[in-house]
């Protein structure tokens, strides 16, 4: 046997295969889009419908880590609670077995070079000629023909006349201790791949080439179980509890489902056997038996603990305690690799939510300086002017750490839409750091002016109030409407009340300049105006979001 030919045509064939369906997965969620968002009304109906939700969700897009990653994202940031996510994560391990019926049905039922090649082109077609729009369906034939060549490959390699790793059947002949050492193997195969779907097509190939027993087999399967939580744990790393626990479930799930697999294994296969017509002893009927037991085993594990999720919840809870030392005055926000099974749609979610609360931040701020310019004195310094600060520290450290997180974001296979919403995300950022420096400027002003005991007469305040009240309005307009994409009218609103900004800004500037020329206090009214370019500023920074998020009207769905 000669090593060196052999290493690099099995890391060929498994780069074809894990390439593949990295490829299909991605080409997949991209066609998907902004679809995912909505299954979230699905999970949090009730555990039965996130049960279904996350079985068809992983079905559809090929990838129950990417599933798993977005219910542990969305867990994170507040939008599922951690009673919802058990659900879907039990529905994430059903779907996940579609990709061995598939191995298993037309893996090797016929020459799949006859209908790989052509798949692969029509996809490269859809894939390279854009007027048709239909890249992201090209992307995924890419990647499914893929998936199936390097199978082929894979096959061809592992052939048993070929005599290559033939050495691998004695792994059956250690009696219980080989079921052991399968377990063992699954977990660490599925870990390395991030995938239990490719590790479960490799022992597929293997037992269809007669290289190991079904019972090591279905061995290697159980242990897959247990190494496809990777992507939930490294999801999880950094990030808040809820997130941890949620990812602890999934392990938990998952690794006493293996449990009772090993401990009832007999009875198991014996159930398997009897369920599929055929001898296990022939190749095609293997790969049945391997599909069956994969499908099986997940979805009684599902359908004995959902009645359970509470409790699971709880377990997570009392685990994973809160920290009570940590900070509220720290802002944290990583972004998780997960091995190459980032779900897109997830960290967009979490990123608009961030922003979210950034905005909420602000609109505190501002109703602290409305309630400065109504009660100028003492009180407004010694309740106000330190929240005020703290929180201008908080919104500066959302800033530099979402901004990091969106380029991130980035980074990761985008569609065109995606692309130009993660950079209106970061410019909108920018723009909502720069609110919370202007609210800051106006308290620092108004400290200043009590300090200082400078006396602005009750109509100059009377004229700036409807003025202030004005820039809140473009604001409200903005924090109501940033998880939607704007109408024309309400740009055009957005611009009417702009225009309305800068035409009481000119003309109190001008009274001011008025009074400054008839000998008015000159420190007093260089403050006014001041307090006049500071609101004028909040209300751009409004404006330049209304037009940022005004760009969806003609962005392509």
């Amino acid at each position: 046997m000669n090593i060196v030919p052999l290493v690099f045509q099995l890391g060929g064939s498994l780069g074809f295969l894990l390439f593949g369906m990295k490829m299909m997965s991605e080409g997949i969620q991209k066609s998907a889009g902004n679809s995912l968002k909505k299954a979230l009304d699905l999970m949090t109906s009730n555990r039965f419908l996130a049960l279904l939700t996350g079985m068809l969700i992983t079905m559809i897009i090929q990838s129950s880590g990417a599933t798993t990653v977005m219910v542990v994202t969305f867990v994170n940031a507040s939008l599922l609670t951690l009673e919802q996510s058990v659900g879907v994560i039990f529905g994430a391990n059903i779907g996940t077995t579609i990709t061995a019926w598939i191995v298993s049905l037309f893996g090797f039922s016929f020459d799949i070079s006859s209908f790989a090649i052509p798949i692969f082109g029509l996809g490269f077609l859809l894939f390279s000629l854009k007027k048709l729009r239909q890249e992201n369906l090209g992307e995924a034939l890419m990647g499914f023909a893929m998936l199936f060549m390097g199978l082929d490959m894979l096959s061809s390699a592992i052939s048993p006349d070929s005599g290559n790793l033939n050495f691998i059947s004695a792994l059956d002949d250690w009696g219980p201790i080989s079921i052991l050492i399968g377990v063992i193997i699954g977990v660490l195969i599925t870990a390395l791949l991030h995938s239990s779907s490719a590790a479960t097509a490799i022992i597929i190939t293997l037992a269809y080439n007669r290289l190991v027993s079904w019972e090591f087999s279905a061995s290697v399967v159980i242990g897959s179980e247990i190494g496809s939580t990777i992507d939930a744990v490294l999801a999880a790393w950094g990030s808040r509890e809820n997130a941890k626990r949620a990812a602890f479930i999934h392990v938990a799930f998952n690794v006493i489902m293996a449990f009772f697999a090993i401990v009832f294994f007999v009875p198991l296969l014996r159930f398997i056997d009897f369920l599929v017509p055929g001898a296990v002893q022939q190749n095609e009927n293997i790969s049945y038996h391997i599909a069956a037991l994969h499908t099986l085993l997940k979805t009684m594990a599902a359908l004995v603990f959902l009645p359970f999720t509470v409790q699971f919840a709880a377990l997570a809870n009392k685990v994973i305690k809160t920290k009570e030392d940590d900070s509220k005055d720290v802002y944290k926000l990583e972004f998780s690799e997960t091995g190459g099974r980032e779900n897109v749609v997830a960290y967009i979610v979490q990123a608009e939510n961030e922003i979210f609360k950034m905005a909420d931040n602000v609109a505190q701020m501002f109703r602290c300086v409305q309630v400065g310019f109504s009660d100028r004195s003492d009180t407004f310094v010694s309740n106000y002017y330190d929240m005020l600060a703290q929180k201008e520290d908080y919104v500066d450290q959302m800033e530099e750490a979402l901004t990091k997180y969106l380029v991130s974001c980035s980074k990761l296979p985008l569609t065109e839409k995606q692309a130009a919403d993660v950079t209106r995300m970061m410019q909108i950022v920018e723009d909502i750091e720069s609110m919370s420096d202007e609210c800051f400027s106006i308290g620092i002003m108004l400290k200043k002016s009590v300090d200082k005991n400078m006396q602005f007469s009750k109509e100059d305040l009377e004229k700036l109030r409807p003025y202030l009240s004005l820039a809140g309005k473009a604001f409200d307009i903005v924090h109501e409407n940033l998880d939607s994409s704007w109408t024309a009218e309400e740009l055009a609103n957005a611009e009417e009340i702009e225009k309305q900004i800068d035409a009481q800004h000119k003309a109190l500037k001008k009274i001011a300049r008025k009074r400054l020329e008839g000998g008015a206090e000159v420190k007093t009214e260089l403050m006014y105006i001041d307090l006049v370019r500071q609101i004028e500023k909040f209300g751009d920074h409004a404006y330049r979001i209304s037009s940022a998020l005004g760009q969806s009207v003609k962005q392509p769905a």
